[in-house]
């Protein structure tokens, strides 16, 4: 499902360029009016507008994200992330991800019209990032691309803290109280152990309303409501076989027998489980390619790409996402493990490890939207952000996976790990 998504992902990244840059009268300029199309939900005097492109980026991508909260939930409880030494290590390597390409930004461009752009090289991709380790499939270690994953989701909760912080004019308190608000009653529903999903879906759209109107990032919302969804399944797996054996001694099922069974039998299952089931599908075979179509359409004619190859804003993204991202997350997994505060993941090797790091540097969603919001007034200036963003994303992909290729081709103990903690 992965490497098929993947595939469908890049494909829309190519189409969306297609779409923009060739020469045919009106096609560009049929992109921007179609994705910038306004759409209104309304009912009475409540009433939200936005562009397709904001539904797409606020609202299908919280499905997205919601599932990559699902699957780090499920590994909190259940998998390799219940060790915090082995949980400690994603979260800070994404704190050195993010430092790093911001004190290279700041010290190449930081002294001119672009300063304010220093928040662009911090954020990682999680759809591209995760969707180039799918495409390598099982040449990538599982704990490797759950780190990836766990890293990019602090990562993105960190871009969009520093964009609330420093990149939001109008932040609404008042909305954002209510989010946490009605996080806050989810944990405390999830607590009394209320099971009904249709209880936490209403309370979620709630939620990412709530956020959505705060000025903060919408999609954080999934991610809280997939890190908040039980992990334990309501009842035991006997229970559902034990009922299953007795209902079946005649060899018969009623009505009532079956519904029972269903419900005991889904009972079996956490919710984390059955909901990663049936979005996943939908989030890699729709949610992200359409994402990528609605976003990857940046026009590059008209001397745009000319003027971005001299540009020092240009050259601060590429030397954060490509060099400083993989630096400073390899910086900060060697402090981190060199101090005992966390552990190489599960047959890792630290070629693999910087490998990942240089794949985090593909910065795609939230880059782009940063770049926007750090020049609001100078469209030259966003502009040849957005190409710094996509050339520094492509290397990125590029030398990472090339790394992580030259790595696994490596014989198993070629490469013995510092301190036997690989």
């Amino acid at each position: 499902m992965e490497s098929a998504g993947s595939v469908l992902l890049l494909a829309a990244t190519v189409a969306a360029l297609l779409w923009v840059n060739l020469p045919f009268d009106g096609w560009a300029s049929a992109y921007d009016h179609f994705w910038h199309t306004p759409l209104a939900l309304e009912l009475g005097d409540w009433r939200i507008e936005e562009s397709l492109q904001h539904w797409v980026n606020d609202g299908l991508m919280t499905v997205f994200f919601f599932v990559v909260g699902l699957e780090i939930k499920y590994e909190l409880v259940h998998g390799d992330l219940r060790d915090p030494r082995t949980a400690a290590l994603p979260i800070v390597a994404a704190v050195g991800g993010m430092a790093v390409p911001a004190l290279l930004y700041a010290a190449i461009a930081g002294h001119g019209e672009g300063s304010s752009g220093w928040g662009i090289p911090m954020a990682t991709d999680i759809a591209f990032a995760v969707g180039v380790l799918g495409l390598l499939g099982r040449r990538i270690p599982s704990a490797a691309r759950l780190f990836l994953l766990t890293l990019a989701i602090v990562d993105d909760i960190g871009a969009i803290l520093v964009i609330a912080l420093f990149y939001t004019a109008d932040l609404s308190l008042g909305w954002l109280a209510l989010a946490l608000g009605l996080l806050a009653l989810m944990a405390l529903l999830r607590a009394a152990r209320v099971w009904a999903i249709p209880v936490y879906a209403v309370l979620g759209v709630a939620a990412w309303f709530a956020l959505l109107q705060s000025g903060v990032h919408a999609t954080l919302a999934g991610v809280a409501a997939g890190l908040l969804t039980p992990a334990v399944a309501l009842l035991r797996p006997e229970v559902a076989t034990s009922a299953a054996v007795e209902s079946l001694r005649d060899r018969t099922l009623d009505a009532d027998e079956l519904d029972r069974l269903r419900f005991l039998t889904a009972e079996s299952v956490p919710v984390v489980e059955r909901l990663q089931a049936r979005l996943h599908p939908l989030s890699s075979y729709v949610v992200l390619p359409v994402f990528a179509l609605a976003n990857a359409g940046v026009a590059l004619g008209d001397g745009v790409l000319g003027e971005a190859l001299r540009s020092q804003v240009v050259l601060g993204i590429g030397a954060g996402l490509v060099l400083g991202k993989p630096l400073g997350i390899a910086l900060a997994c060697l402090l981190a493990v060199r101090l005992g505060l966390a552990r190489m993941p599960a047959g890792t090797s630290w070629s693999q490890l910087i490998g990942v790091g240089a794949v985090a540097g593909i910065g795609f969603t939230v880059s782009l939207f940063i770049a926007g919001l750090s020049f609001p007034d100078s469209p030259l200036l966003t502009a040849e952000a957005k190409v710094g963003i996509l050339v520094a994303s492509a290397v990125a992909a590029v030398v990472g996976v090339l790394m992580l290729l030259a790595a696994g081709r490596r014989r198993p103990g070629e490469e013995p790990a510092s301190g036997g903690v690989s």
